[in-house]
């Protein structure tokens, strides 16, 4: 999976998962097709670990 960053504040998750805000460093979970929180001006989240679905 390629990893998925540079992705700002209200833009919607493409995969759900843990997001890392790149500059206050904490962790969201956000769930795909969901706007990511807001953040601090100029930051933006990177995809830390997709969820896991079992079948």
């Amino acid at each position: 999976m390629a990893k998925i960053k540079g992705l700002r504040s209200g833009k919607k998750a493409p995969v759900s998962g843990q997001y890392r805000n790149t500059k206050t460093r904490t962790e969201v979970t956000s769930v795909k097709g969901e706007p990511l929180p807001p953040g601090p001006k100029g930051s933006s989240y990177s995809l830390v670990d997709k969820t896991k679905h079992k079948k």
